[in-house]
């Protein structure tokens, strides 16, 4: 028998303080982005509590998720703040929501739209002669964009030169020169939207916050691995421009 056993005592976990310390830090931060996500979306979770067939009305819902760009854009920054105060208050979150606000929308209504387009035509030409060849080549135009806007709102918060600059001309690139997290990335939100589709109340506690912050650390590298061959035809020689003129 066990010391503990011939005791009478129960074993205990034992944990250091500072084990617990970064535990309840990311609990804290987990929880500040699944609030400020249920609150920025709360239109459009409403109206998918509402309506069974959501596929019914695409231009209501689509108009509903030009909201999830602008959030994606905060949370990405509140967890860009995070990395410095791991107990970041929810007010960082709401600074980063209005600092975003406008750029994340302009990005991210393109991407949605290109999204709706392929997605009609997947659907419209699902039984012609041509679908077999244009369907496969739809889809991959909407996991492309949706990656991508993923990322677009994730520059916005990394705030790098480049990213600042051409944020719809890096995110693309990232995205495809680091392939791998992309897929890891949509393959994460797409469980996410499953598993707060089966349980709102349970999901929304306690998966999106986890997950993008998964989300996060892959853009970055995403972005990190971009940023030098962006840097470089940024700063190649402009049309006109002689070697050795100062700019």
């Amino acid at each position: 028998m066990s010391g503990a056993s011939a005791t009478g005592r129960r074993p205990r976990l034992n944990v250091g303080y500072g084990s617990w310390d970064l535990i309840w830090s990311f609990v804290h931060r987990v929880l500040v982005v699944n609030l400020g996500l249920a609150a920025a979306n709360l239109p459009l979770l409403v109206a998918l509590y509402v309506a069974h067939q959501p596929w019914r009305y695409p231009v209501f819902f689509g108009l509903l998720s030009l909201g999830i760009g602008p959030s994606l854009a905060a949370v990405f920054g509140y967890l860009r703040r995070a990395d410095d105060d791991e107990r970041a208050p929810v007010a960082e979150l709401l600074r980063a929501y209005r600092r975003l606000f406008g750029r994340a929308l302009l990005l991210w209504t393109p991407c949605v739209l290109l999204i709706a387009m392929a997605t009609t035509d997947v659907f419209v030409l699902r039984d012609s002669a041509w679908g077999l060849a244009l369907v496969p080549l739809l889809v991959v135009a909407v996991l492309v964009t949706g990656g991508s806007g993923v990322v677009a709102m994730a520059c916005l918060a990394y705030d790098a030169p480049h990213t600042r600059r051409h944020p719809l001309l890096v995110a693309p690139y990232a995205l495809i020169r680091r392939w791998p997290l992309g897929l890891m990335n949509l393959g994460l939100l797409a469980v996410t939207l499953v598993i707060v589709n089966q349980a709102p109340l349970l999901g929304l506690a306690v998966v999106p916050g986890c997950v993008l912050s998964v989300v996060w650390r892959n853009s970055c590298a995403m972005i990190e691995s971009a940023g030098p061959a962006a840097v470089r035809a940024d700063e190649a020689p402009r049309h006109g421009d002689r070697p050795g003129t100062p700019p």
